[in-house]
Order: C-alpha cells, then structure tokens, then sequence
C-alpha cells in the first residue's frame, strides 16, 4: 500500500536508500546533496538500518569505498554534487570499467569555476561518457522512485554497471513535495538481495581486480563495457515495468506529452520540464499543436526511440543546462541530431537552446520565446540561429 508523504527531494533519496538498507554508505558533503548522507547517518546512529557508515576525507575517497565495498560483494551507494562529482571523476571510470553497480546520488550543481552553489548539468553531463548509466528526475517523486529502480538497473545480470540517479539542486533537492513512498517490505522485496557473480570475498571462485591491462586485452574489455551499456535499456524498461505493477507509476525512456499530433516540440531534462508542460498546456488552448519530450534515461541514450518520437514534427529545440563550449551546441543537442541524422526521412528543422546557466530563472515567458521561434520555423521553414542562448544578457 503507498504512503502519503512530504518530503524534499533529498529526504526522499534518503529515505529510499534507508528502505534499501545497502552494506557500505561512504560519503562526504557538498552542497546541496549534503543532506542525502546528513540524513542516512542519522538512520545509521539510530540503528534503523544495518549499513556500514563511512564519513570519509574526500569524493574521491568515497567513490573509492563504494568500489571496495562492491568489490568485496556488498551494496554500496553515496550522493555528491558539481566538485564532488569532479573530484570523483578518476574513480567514476573505475567503478563502471570493474562493472560494479555502485548507485549514486548526483544532485545536480554548476561545475565551477566561477564558484556556484546553484543548479545546471554541467556535473552530470560532463560524466555521461564515463559508463555509468544516468537517469534523470522530474521532481522529488522520480528521484525518490528512480533511486529505487537504479539499484535492480545496475545489478542486472545483462547489465552490471553504476547508476546515477540525477535531479536538479535546491529546486528538486530541497523542495517539498507530496509524494507516495513504498512501504520498507515492497522495497526490500523489490530490490532484492545482491547476489553479484563474482567478488574478492568468493573463495570458490578466486579473482583478481585492477590488473594492469595492455592492448592485446583492453580494447574488448571496453567493448564489452558499451555492449552492457547498450543492452542496458531493455533492463531499464524490464525494471520499470515491474515497479508500476507495484506502485502503479510508469516509467520508460523518456515522457512523450502531447506528442501526438506536435507539429513543433521541446526535448529538456530534469524540473525545467514542469515549467515547459505549463507552456505546452497554454499553447495547446490556443490551438497550437505544441509538444514536449522529457528524457529520463540520458546514458544509454535512446536513439531510435527519440528519433521516431520526432519524426513527425517540423521544428525541434532541444534545452540544455549545460554548454560543452565546442561552437556546436549542448550535450544532449548534439546527441538528439546525432540520433536523428540518417533515421528521420522528413525535414525537421532542430535548434538548440543553451539555458538556466548557474541556476539562471527560467519562467514560462523565456519557454514561451522557444515555442514562438519554433512556430516561426515551422511556418516559414527557415532557422535564423541554431545555437541560441536562452535568458542572457548578451553584450
């Protein structure tokens, strides 16, 4: 039966790693994922949960502890943001490259410099090619219930790789929601134990772990690393559909809204998607057949679904918190055309837009400056500008 709860964004991420009861929590504070290990420590001191407490020196000392907990068989999990993250990043490889399914709490932060507290992707984006699969939050909800998911995700045994579970800082991390939480038993019954096919503890089946691997061996041990990831997305959606039969709440690669007849569409990730959806409602009453898609799997990206979900439409912006600073575009613009290119037959006319850099506001005027553009395209069939930038003051 669900539970009514409020909750922040953090309280529930926490809240769900206590009901998962993991081995290894090793974690060090950063804002604004401080309070997902604030809390467990909490649950840990007061004997609620089994698991092993680790407040270490540093992110990269914590990622470090996951991968020897996971090593040696346990669950691990932690939570980091921006500079954590980055700190991290030596480790981040390890952990996918040993195929070890640590589960990560990445609240998203601007990566500095200059320093900022406040939210973009910049963190998460700048790991999407590290081999962790990412998933990415709407509101406290899919945080607390893509957490969950994450960990059968990752310890799938088509799959064996690390999950991040990723939602906006401050806006998602310490807002307060109604949610509906799973009881401690459904979770538990739905995660399961960790059963992994190998460890360092596992004296019938003696291994060795971090070997030096030269190129005779390391290239097919790289392509069996992106043959997981690729694999990946049918346990992404095996999982998904197991949880709704539980909870009644559906899942897939990414939300389709009003997509059906969308003659001009966003594609945005993560809390931004609430605004757009307020924009998409008020165009839709105006007659304007405007659309939106919301991806919640970035890594492994869903190319052919992303590319017929589309295929139809005759203006695209795809909205990216993050700007790779290569004159090209954003991450996930690059990686829509990408998709798109060779597998679209009709004429969609595909811009990016660059926004929220920092935690820059983004109001429903800003989003309805991108549908206008959108429909001007649409009408006329020109693009005055494919790389735009969204709520800057320009020089």
């Amino acid at each position: 039966m669900a539970i009514r709860a409020k909750l922040s964004g953090n309280e529930a991420v926490s809240v769900a790693m206590k009901q998962i009861n993991p081995d290894v929590v090793a974690a060090y504070p950063i804002t604004p994922s401080t309070e997902v290990p604030q809390y467990f420590s909490t649950y840990a001191a007061n004997g609620e949960v089994d698991t092993e407490f680790v407040p270490v020196e540093s992110e990269h000392s914590a990622m470090s502890a996951c991968i020897g907990a996971q090593a040696a068989g346990g669950r691990a999990m932690t939570a980091t943001s921006a500079q954590g993250l980055a700190l991290m990043w030596e480790m981040l490889y390890i952990a996918s490259a040993y195929r070890l399914p640590v589960t990560l709490a990445a609240v998203n932060r601007a990566l500095s410099g200059p320093i900022n507290i406040h939210n973009d992707h910049s963190d998460t984006m700048g790991a999407r090619d590290s081999g962790w699969i990412q998933l990415y939050s709407e509101d406290c909800q899919e945080a607390y219930d893509n957490f969950i998911q994450a960990v059968r995700i990752g310890e799938h045994p088509d799959v064996m790789l690390p999950v991040m579970d990723c939602y906006d800082g401050f806006i998602t991390s310490h807002k307060v929601e109604n949610l509906e939480i799973m009881s401690d038993e459904q979770v538990k019954a739905f995660v399961g134990k960790y059963k992994p096919p190998y460890h360092l503890m596992d004296k019938e089946k003696p291994m060795s772990m971090g070997p030096l691997s030269l190129p005779f061996y390391y290239f097919e041990q790289k392509r069996q690393q992106a043959e997981a990831m690729r694999g990946s997305i049918k346990a992404i959606l095996e999982v998904a559909a197991e949880f709704e039969k539980v909870t009644g709440r559906k899942y897939g690669l990414f939300e389709e809204y009003k997509m059906d007849d969308a003659e001009v569409a966003i594609v945005i990730l993560n809390s931004t998607a609430g605004t757009a959806k307020e924009v998409v409602d008020e165009l839709r009453g105006k007659g304007v057949k405007a659309g939106l898609i919301k991806i919640r799997v970035y890594r492994p990206f869903p190319v052919e679904q992303i590319a017929k979900a589309l295929a139809n439409c005759k203006a695209v912006a795809v909205l990216d918190k993050a700007d790779s600073l290569n004159a090209a575009g954003g991450p996930v613009f690059t990686d829509v055309t990408s998709a798109m290119f060779g597998r679209v037959e009709s004429d969609v006319k595909v811009i990016n837009y660059i926004y929220g850099l920092g935690g820059r506001d983004v109001t429903t005027d800003n989003i309805g400056e991108v549908y206008a553009n959108l429909q001007d395209i649409a009408k006329t069939g020109k693009v005055k500008e494919v790389y735009n930038y969204l709520g800057v003051r320009e020089v």
